[in-house]
């Protein structure tokens, strides 16, 4: 892999070098802290607390609730 190079005021240097630790490349389903075994097409990860793990659901509120807030931010 190739090193990125910063330049930092008047000294071109390395100061930052990538590194790669395991095996390149993976899958969501191999991260401890998410749940993929309900994955269907146009699913999205969704947190749950209670679990303490990313779900992919097809439904963002799920439960009798039925709110979702959504802030994009300001701009």
């Amino acid at each position: 892999m190739s090193e990125i190079k910063v330049r930092i005021g008047q000294q071109s240097a390395i100061k930052v070098k990538s590194t790669t630790t395991g095996v390149a490349g993976g899958s969501l389903s191999g991260l401890s802290d998410t749940d993929v075994s309900a994955v269907t097409n146009g699913s999205v990860l969704v947190y749950d607390a209670n679990t303490d793990q990313w779900v992919a659901t097809n439904t963002l509120t799920p439960g009798n609730s039925k709110n979702l807030d959504i802030n994009g931010g300001s701009f």
